[in-house]
């Protein structure tokens, strides 16, 4: 399945965020990915907010109109003062204005329209349908509610290559607080330190050589990444060891144990980051929840290949009880901090009982926020200024009342993915992560039961 991408380029990104302010554009529907038909483009966009909707046709037209209304199926009539209409060909943006007195909309359950003139993805087909031509109609209608001309609005061509729609969300003026709001050292010299504190890390318990830490988290979220970035710092150089990138479904399709070394001819480090198939939405689609179980438990050894139709107990004899070294001692969940509030209420709830069924096993969990720097400006800019950032504190607030963690469990970090060099601030907001994983590993393993302990 193809990766669901943008077609607009960097540039007509640019000038259509340009007509809407300081905003940015989430991708959420489509067509070609989706599907044409109205249910399917109802079920990715009711209730996002203000939308974007843009065409393409095969004449080199790139059009469509802005919304600040939701789309919710109400069958009302939508009143939008903030709606027009766009056209972008060899130039900059043409926009065409709702006409006042008359609706923007109807909302219905029916394909997205504006003014009940222009009907995208029509009878489920790649076509535009423009009600304009019909004279009748548009006396009903009420007129013309856009004051556009289809010749300068689509070149009169109704075939389209692509149907897409993109929640628009308003970028806040990041401010940065007065004092941190979480301390941190930016210093090559914690480097230094936080690398030689993991380098002679070892796991409470003699039973267990290597700490078990469990990735857990949508796709795309960065889970490989994370694997990637932290063995990149102990290499010293880039590395691409766990299979990343972008994509709708799991690149992760086996379960994968990667140990990671001192260096090239050093010796493994005290811990193993085990890597999981994406979680989706969907029943019968990316990670079950029967396969995390079997994973806590130790049940699953090394490059097992998933099967979403199929979780691993209902295929395999009753599991001998692994021993505690097998066992998974730290959950990481790792979501996308561009996406937290995109994020659907299937995929909570499916967190959710992963977070319940984690819970009753005692071990310990926390949550990495990962591509910070595509969340806020300021942080961009620098980001040694993560902890001064009012939003991306309130985004750490939100991954926390969504998932149910406490604020201190969420780490904001930053991955390595398009650099070719090591950057040691990116290294310290790592390594404090990984090293605050160890620490709650050390505290399951030190609780760890009497009769445990004597059955290991």
């Amino acid at each position: 399945m193809a990766p669901l991408t943008s077609n607009l380029t960097k540039e007509q990104r640019k000038q259509l965020c340009a007509l809407l302010g300081n905003v940015k554009l989430t991708l959420l529907y489509k067509a070609s990915f989706h599907g044409y038909n109205a249910s399917a483009f109802h079920q990715q966009c009711d209730h996002q907010g203000p939308t974007l909707l843009v065409a393409y046709n095969y004449s080199g037209y790139i059009f469509g109109g802005y919304t600040s209304v939701d789309y919710a199926q109400t069958g009302g009539y939508i009143t939008d003062e903030n709606a027009f209409l766009f056209s972008i060909q060899d130039g900059a943006p043409v926009t065409f204005k709702v006409n006042s007195g008359h609706n923007a909309r109807l909302d219905d359950s029916g394909v997205p329209n504006f003014g009940q003139q222009l009907y995208f993805c029509y009878n489920n087909q790649p076509y535009v349908h423009d009600q304009r031509v019909n004279m009748y109609h548009a006396k009903r209608s009420g007129g013309n509610a856009f004051g556009y001309n289809s010749a300068s609005l689509y070149g009169n061509d109704n075939a389209l290559i692509e149907c897409e729609l993109y929640k628009v969300e308003q970028i806040p003026k990041v401010r940065a607080e007065e004092k941190p709001w979480r301390n941190i050292l930016w210093t090559t010299q914690q480097r230094g330190k936080l690398m030689e504190l993991i380098k002679k890390h070892k796991p409470l318990m003699t039973s267990v050589s290597r700490v078990r830490i469990l990735m857990i988290g949508p796709v795309g979220a960065g889970k490989s990444s994370f694997f990637n970035s932290i063995n990149s710092i102990f290499m010293g150089r880039m590395t691409g060891k766990a299979m990343s990138g972008s994509s709708s479904t799991s690149l992760t399709t086996q379960f994968r144990t990667y140990p990671v070394k001192d260096g090239r001819e050093g010796k493994p480090l005290s811990f193993v980051l085990c890597d999981t198939m994406g979680l989706e939405e969907q029943s019968g689609a990316g990670l079950d929840i029967e396969d995390i179980s079997s994973i806590l438990q130790g049940h699953i050894q090394d490059r097992y290949k998933f099967n979403p139709v199929t979780p691993y107990q209902s295929v395999q004899k009753a599991p001998i009880s692994a021993s505690l070294q097998e066992k998974i001692h730290c959950v990481v969940y790792v979501i996308d901090g561009t996406k937290i509030s995109l994020m659907s209420s299937k995929l909570e709830e499916k967190l959710a009982a992963i977070r319940r069924k984690v819970n009753s096993m005692g071990i310990p969990q926390f949550v990495l926020m990962t591509k910070v720097d595509e969340v806020c400006p300021l942080v961009e800019k620098d980001l040694q200024n993560i902890y001064v950032s009012s939003y991306i504190k309130k985004k750490v607030q939100e991954v926390s009342s969504r998932l149910g963690v406490p604020l201190s469990c969420v780490l904001p970090v930053k991955n390595y993915s398009q650099e070719l060099e090591l950057n040691f601030s990116c290294d310290v907001l790592l390594l404090t992560a990984l090293q605050q994983m160890l620490n709650f590993a050390d505290d399951y393993l030190d609780d760890v039961s009497p009769m445990e302990r004597n059955s290991i």
